[in-house]
């Protein structure tokens, strides 16, 4: 549906600038928009593609504006209004509120009304599915799994045995969520499994992405707090506990009973050992390990940044060497105490 650059304006209280008759039919970036789409300057870093672009209009700060060579939209946060004219133009398929006939639903279930039910989809027994819930195709529910209202699910998803999730979450194709966490003790002929006996607790508004894996617990529910988002691939061992509005990316592991405050940044392909704990408002970049417990906010990281192979080769075959140099140093060191101390080295 096409609208114009006054009613975007109107409906999210944006100042319009120049002509808001523009009519914008979609979305697009600065180099790449033509006359009948809205584009976004998100930083001043893109300032050198607002001269050419050929976009109908771009959302901009106020203090850029001047510089824009067509009609725009004023925003003091052009990321968060882009997140809301998105919603405009999103073409996703909506749920049709029908149970497909080849969906296998137990006798006990309980649904709730406008709910969506895909082909193929499994619900045990005991189950609980909230209004206007959407599952997608394939996807299966174990006995006693509970769906807050408004929650979307993809396709192929597993839910095992009671689990809840809550309200308005979004949880992409192939999460699985309350499998057995990864609980080992050694015995005299093995490893003996520990039985993962609690569930998994996931709040209101949390958003799971394509691949996620959440395990239950052996003590204590695993928990993901309120508004908390985590990407794709990301691995939740048994016991963990996240807090509220925490954001993780993609490929993170996190192994058992951990606990992650709210509020926290953590980057893409990070590692949390286990039975540590996070506090609130601390931000890991990429590919840390997280080897302790972190207990003050802030920002952390470990690792080491891209480099020319060969300065990588150098610095690693000096890292070799520290030791030596270390037992040079210290042995040095001696010598000259030895020295002072008979009186040598005096002036």
């Amino acid at each position: 549906m096409p609208w114009t650059l006054a009613q975007i304006a109107d409906r999210f209280d944006l100042t319009l600038q120049g002509d808001g008759d523009v009519v914008i039919h979609g979305l697009a970036n600065l180099v790449e928009a033509g006359p009948d789409q809205l584009a976004f300057l998100f930083s001043p870093a893109y300032v050198q593609f607002l001269t050419d672009t050929k976009a109908g209009a771009v959302v901009i700060r106020p203090d850029t504006a001047r510089d824009c060579p067509c009609p725009a939209l004023l925003s003091d946060n052009p990321r968060l209004t882009w997140a809301g004219v998105a919603t405009l133009f999103d073409e996703s398929p909506a749920p049709n509120g029908e149970i497909h006939a080849s969906a296998h639903i137990d006798p006990s279930a309980r649904i709730g009304i406008d709910v969506t039910i895909a082909p193929n989809v499994v619900v045990g027994a005991d189950v609980v599915i909230g209004d206007r819930v959407s599952i997608g195709a394939g996807t299966v529910l174990d006995t006693g799994v509970v769906i807050g209202e408004d929650t979307w699910v993809g396709p192929n998803a597993t839910f095992y045995h009671h689990v809840e999730v809550g309200e308005r979450c979004r949880l992409h194709a192939a999460v699985t969520i309350g499998a057995e966490g990864f609980g080992y003790e050694p015995g005299p002929n093995g490893l003996v499994p520990i039985p993962q006996i609690y569930g998994v607790r996931i709040g209101n508004d949390v958003d799971l992405g394509v691949g996620t894996t959440v395990d239950r617990g052996a003590l204590n529910h695993t928990e993901i707090g309120d508004g908390s988002k985590l990407d794709n691939q990301v691995q939740v061992g048994h016991g963990t506990r996240i807090g509220q509005h925490t954001a993780i990316s993609g490929c993170t592991a996190i192994a058992g009973t951990t606990r992650i405050g709210s509020f926290c940044l953590i980057g893409g392909a990070v590692g949390i050992i286990d039975n540590i704990e996070i506090c609130d408002r601390v931000e890991i970049t990429a590919m840390t390990l997280v080897s302790q417990s972190i207990m003050e906010p802030g920002r952390y990281s470990s690792g080491t940044g891209l480099m020319p192979s060969s300065s990588w080769k150098r610095a690693v075959a000096g890292i070799k060497r520290i030791d030596g140099l270390l037992k040079r140093v210290r042995r040095l060191e001696t010598i000259d105490r030895d020295k002072g101390d008979d009186g040598s080295g005096a002036a």
